[in-house]
């Protein structure tokens, strides 16, 4: 897997992401009406580094625009970030992850990013690469047996966040020791998945888009299909593993949208009338299994059960022949 790089800086990725935000604040009206007047609008979504996206209150009094470097409190700290999305849509997202609760208490935006700000953050990337080298030396002094995925360094300078990922637990005392005197900070180790390594890589799909992790998927998926007969269904009974696998080498989040539901665009295809593979059907020549399904060329394979043989039907024919009037 690719690098660690830090999206706020990333330019032409971030770049995507945002503009996919701005043409949905564009449409924000149409898709969910006017905006209340007794509704405050002074929430919004901040995507800071590794592309991880939190909620922070508006108390500078400015409206924000997509795209604005901001300065945020974090942890007894400062750090910066990216406005990734505002107003209404903040709140949607707010109701979509079960957030938007009464009484609820937000980290403030401090300010808008300076000039002074924006050199800092360009000093602090430059300096984090330094650091990650630094750990990797220390990693393999220790003899330790994890994999280091990526370094932040609060813009404050007074925490330095450390991801990694291992198959088992390890002992990092000695390391946290070290780094401790080395960079003079509050040293935070934090193991993470490897869907988590794959979204903080900002990389591109092998279908040639940015991760749906890392672009706008609010949450990563444990397991896209858990009902895996409802996976054979869809894949048509292939099993090539680099057509379901993703960079984090699990199943693709976006699998899970590929699921049959009840008034989706596959019934309205008509495949609502196909069978499940391996149910019968009973043909002039007799009986036969219907042994494989191919969604993309629109065929049925059916088996019979006397003779053995194995024919190929059309979706249209199948439907003709088969399907429940």
């Amino acid at each position: 897997m690719s690098n660690v790089i830090c999206s706020c800086l990333l330019g032409d990725n971030t770049k995507v992401r945002l503009r996919l935000s701005q043409l949905l604040h564009s449409e924000m009206e149409s898709i969910y009406g006017a905006f209340p007047d007794d509704v405050s609008d002074n929430i919004c979504e901040v995507e800071l580094q590794g592309c991880r996206r939190e909620f922070f209150i508006n108390n500078t009094g400015a409206p924000f625009s997509i795209g604005l470097q901001v300065i945020i409190e974090s942890d007894g700290g400062y750090d910066f970030g990216i406005v990734y999305s505002t107003g209404q849509i903040a709140r949607k997202k707010l109701q979509l992850k079960g957030l938007d609760k009464s009484g609820q208490e937000w980290t403030a935006v401090l300010r808008v990013a300076d000039e002074n700000d924006m050199q800092a953050i360009i000093e602090l990337k430059k300096r984090q690469a330094e650091i990650r080298e630094v750990c990797l030396s220390k990693i393999k002094k220790h003899e330790l047996d994890l994999k280091l995925v990526d370094v932040e360094l609060r813009m404050d300078q007074q925490k330095l966040s450390v991801y990694y990922t291992s198959s088992h637990r390890v002992d990092f005392r000695m390391l946290v020791r070290d780094l401790a005197g080395e960079f003079r900070a509050r040293i935070q180790m934090v193991q993470i998945t490897t869907r988590e390594e794959a979204r903080r890589a900002n990389a591109f799909g092998p279908c040639g888009c940015l991760l749906c992790c890392s672009s706008w998927l609010p949450k990563i998926h444990a397991n896209p299909f858990a009902e895996k007969s409802q996976y054979s269904e869809i894949s048509g009974n292939e099993s090539h593993a680099f057509n379901i696998t993703g960079l984090c080498n699990r199943p693709k989040c976006c699998l899970s949208y590929s699921k049959h539901e009840k008034g989706c665009a596959a019934h309205s295809n008509g495949q609502s009338q196909l069978p499940v593979v391996g149910s019968k059907v009973i043909t002039p020549e007799g009986p036969a299994l219907v042994e494989s399904i191919d969604v993309q060329k629109k065929l049925v394979w059916l088996r019979y059960l006397k003779s053995d043989q194995t024919r190929r039907l059309p979706f249209s024919k199948f439907n003709a022949l088969f399907a429940k009037k």
